[in-house]
């Protein structure tokens, strides 16, 4: 799609949203024979919408290959959609040019999955959160960017000495909470949160669960939860979006959806999820 030279503006259907989706598509071309004609289209997302509102947890859970980091990088333009509207408090997003859509970075943060392959092996902890803070507040000096840097990893359960440290020094748990020092750092409204514990133990997803909470009470973030583990989703989500296929098969309230799913699909998923037996054994 041509990025249009002016931003184009309309009011979100829900006056608390602060992002709203409306029919996104993304379609990858599918080629084959000697000269990689396109023969056909895969729709990874086919038709998606949803809000999410200010200082929510929105939960988009599916499995592997369901569109849902598709979704989320797509809203920060990482990948172009085929068609469909996505409104940042008002203004569409997806159709601007990226001159236009730099001031947002600021505002829509982008934690990924993995934090070690997200962070610059030569660089150290302080440089990393640093250089976003040279880029976006250029009115900080070199003494102030590094007391904020030290304010930060305190702020994620990080020493303040760690700054001279690089990523290989540290556990996936403690790179995590680096990677989200360094989404904080700007000061966002909005953290698309793609699958941010997957990759760590058990008992260090649920804190890193916990920061992401704290840290949105303390803030007033909104958060779009990418995730394929229901346990985790139903812990930290408002509202539950479940995809399949590209498509949004069941949405609602997080409680709900989840004790009480209606589709087949939503109850096979919840069907995987490990759970204690309830009753003690003989």
């Amino acid at each position: 799609m041509t990025p249009s030279k002016t931003a184009v503006t309309s009011p979100p259907s829900d006056n608390q949203a602060l992002l709203e989706v409306r029919d996104l598509k993304v379609h990858f071309p599918v080629c084959s024979g000697l000269f990689r004609r396109k023969t056909d289209s895969f729709k990874a997302v086919d038709g998606v919408s949803f809000t999410v509102p200010s200082g929510k947890t929105v939960g988009l859970v599916g499995e592997s290959g369901s569109g849902k980091t598709t979704i989320g990088r797509t809203l920060v333009k990482l990948i172009p959609q085929t068609s469909g509207q996505a409104f940042w408090k008002g203004s569409e997003i997806l159709s601007m040019s990226e001159k236009q859509f730099r001031p947002l970075r600021r505002k829509i943060q982008y934690i990924f999955q993995d934090p070690f392959g997200s962070l610059n092996p030569r660089m150290t902890v302080g440089q990393i959160i640093g250089e976003a803070l040279a880029i976006h507040f250029p009115q900080l000096d070199k003494s102030q960017r590094s007391d904020r840097v030290e304010s930060l990893l305190k702020r994620v359960g990080l020493r303040s000495d760690m700054t001279h440290r690089h990523p290989h020094e540290f556990s996936g748990g403690q790179r995590q909470r680096i990677g989200i020092a360094r989404a904080l750092a700007v000061e966002p409204e909005f953290l698309i949160c793609d699958e941010p514990v997957s990759a760590l133990d058990v008992s260090v997803q649920a804190q890193i669960v916990n920061l992401l909470q704290d840290l949105q009470e303390e803030l007033g973030l909104a958060l779009l939860f990418i995730a394929h583990d229901l346990a985790v989703v139903e812990h930290i989500s408002d509202m539950v979006l479940v995809l399949h296929r590209g498509k949004i098969v069941e949405s609602g309230n997080s409680r709900d959806v989840l004790e009480h799913p209606r589709d087949p699909y939503t109850r096979d998923l919840l069907a995987a999820v490990p759970r204690l037996e309830e009753e003690a054994r003989p």
